[in-house]
């Protein structure tokens, strides 16, 4: 089965965190290059082919079908052949080192909900809708805003840390902190820093914070206190405006659990764990995926 494929590491590239993966049909090997690291497929007959020889620009071509802010408009991912790749399902989510590839649906500064369409084949960026009608936030988010790929919030998972909540079917939120813009589609080397766990309508919905490699202030932020330090009154806003954004549509708050607060990078790194395991599971269709696509 073509899912069955997927490259999953738990803990990492590293020697000893190479024993550690979930499912490994088709390793990759880790190389340092002149700008980055480098991914080289170990199986040159396989069909999935990735590697990344940039600090946050993988060898993936991004494709746009449609107009921006129409019902029609999608962000489609290639390998350098052009084949369609999942950003989902095929982008790996551990670089090594405690570092995780992140993928931008949401630009900072901007109010279109975009997001990966779960549901649809190849899984591309769209603009979500509700009652046919293309949705926006009533204000911009200020920060970038993604996915981790290969993680899934099992919907019939209930989190005993959590209120009992279970998973909103959605792969892991990231809200990336640095300083630069970037745009749909990018895929970024971040570090988690902390986790919030927003409870939206019942259902867990992790935020992951994090922080691109590239930003210049990476090298000064490695956990939950760091980012307090350099980073004063963000983890604040960031639970704020994702407890408040549905306000002005007349809908209640946000809850979030864990006493309300972040919690640190070490939770997060255990969220991530759990989200990839439970991603494993679904790809190899021990867990009924519904409408969701594989592909």
């Amino acid at each position: 089965m073509a899912a069955a494929a997927r490259v999953i590491a738990i803990a990492g590239y590293s020697a000893a965190a190479a024993s550690s993966c979930l499912l490994i049909k088709t390793p990759f090997a880790l190389q340092r290059c002149s700008n980055g690291l480098r991914f080289n497929n170990v199986r040159r007959s396989s069909k999935r082919l990735f590697s990344c020889n940039a600090i946050y620009n993988p060898q993936v071509q991004i494709k746009q079908e449609g107009q921006p802010e129409t019902l029609d408009y999608r962000v489609f991912f290639e390998d350098t052949s052009g084949k369609k790749i999942s950003p989902w399902h095929d982008v790996p989510l551990h670089l090594g080192d405690g570092v995780f590839s992140f993928i931008v649906e949401i630009p900072k500064e901007s109010s279109a909900k975009m997001e990966v369409a779960t549901d649809e084949l190849y899984t591309p960026i769209k603009q979500d809708t509700k009652k046919g009608k293309l949705r926006y936030y009533p204000y911009n988010i200020n920060w970038n805003y993604g996915l981790l790929p290969q993680t899934w919030e099992d919907p019939s998972l209930a989190n005993s840390e959590v209120e009992g909540a279970f998973g909103d079917n959605d792969p892991v939120d990231v809200v990336e902190i640095g300083e630069s813009w970037r745009k749909i589609g990018d895929i970024l080397k971040v570090k988690p820093l902390a986790a919030l766990a927003m409870i939206d309508e019942g259902e867990l919905d992790w935020k992951i914070v994090a922080i691109s490699l590239d930003d210049p202030s990476a090298s000064l932020v490695n956990d939950i206190d760091d980012v307090e330090k350099h980073f004063p009154g963000t983890l604040t806003a960031i639970r704020d405006w994702f407890r408040d954004y549905k306000i002005p549509d007349g809908k209640p708050a946000n809850k979030f659990g864990l006493g309300n607060k972040a919690a640190n990078k070490d939770y997060a790194l255990k969220v991530i764990t759990e989200t990839n395991e439970s991603w494993a599971k679904l790809v190899k269709r021990s867990i009924p995926a519904g409408e969701l696509s594989l592909v």
